[in-house]
């Protein structure tokens, strides 16, 4: 049993560091926060729960098989801020630049199905140069899935879009179809 909960530990681990500390470091000499640092200034503390933290994506083309992170590039859950729910997902851009796969896009639209469900508005932080190239199609359609919960989520839930970086694609495309917009100066 002990052996199963170092290895859960281990796993936890290696998700939080995402695309690995050289790359964090890499974001911070850029002035960036990383994705987990961005939500843990955004919302009240303590009060961020994790989903699907595990959440790989399943491309095996392109050498992608050998290149998998745990949480695929996207941190999503639940939280507060001054008490009220909230729902976020932060692009990890250490992650394949941020880029969108089929199983981020998973997560995306698993967190926006969920403020919809409850009504509470969800905040994304974007941080992606768009749709994963590996992926092809898949990648395409996991944004056409996106768009579809911005259309699907408008007027009934707010939609805050945070630009935290160089965006592309699908990863600017879905902002413009929020409520609010903020970009990062620089």
């Amino acid at each position: 049993m002990h052996d199963i909960i170092r290895q859960l530990a281990e796993k936890r681990a290696a998700a939080c560091l995402g695309g690995g500390q050289k790359r964090i470091d890499n974001q911070h000499s850029k002035g960036k926060l990383a994705a987990r640092e961005r939500i843990e200034l955004l919302l009240d503390s303590g009060s961020f729960e994790e989903w699907d933290m595990f959440m790989e994506h399943r491309c095996t083309d392109f050498g992608m098989a050998d290149q998998s992170v745990p949480g695929d590039g996207v941190v999503i859950g639940c939280g507060t801020i001054n008490g009220r729910l909230m729902f976020v997902f932060s692009q990890d851009f250490t992650v394949f630049g941020g880029s969108l796969s089929e199983a981020h896009a998973e997560k995306i639209c698993k967190v926006m199905d969920h403020a919809m469900k409850v009504g509470a508005p969800v905040i994304g932080l974007n941080d992606s140069g768009g749709a994963r190239i590996q992926e092809g199609v898949a990648s395409l359609a996991g944004y056409a899935e996106v768009f579809q919960r911005n259309v699907l989520a408008s007027g009934v839930i707010p939609q805050i879009s945070l630009i935290m970086g160089p965006c592309a694609g699908g990863a600017v495309y879905s902002p413009s179809m929020t409520d609010f917009i903020f970009m990062v100066k620089d």
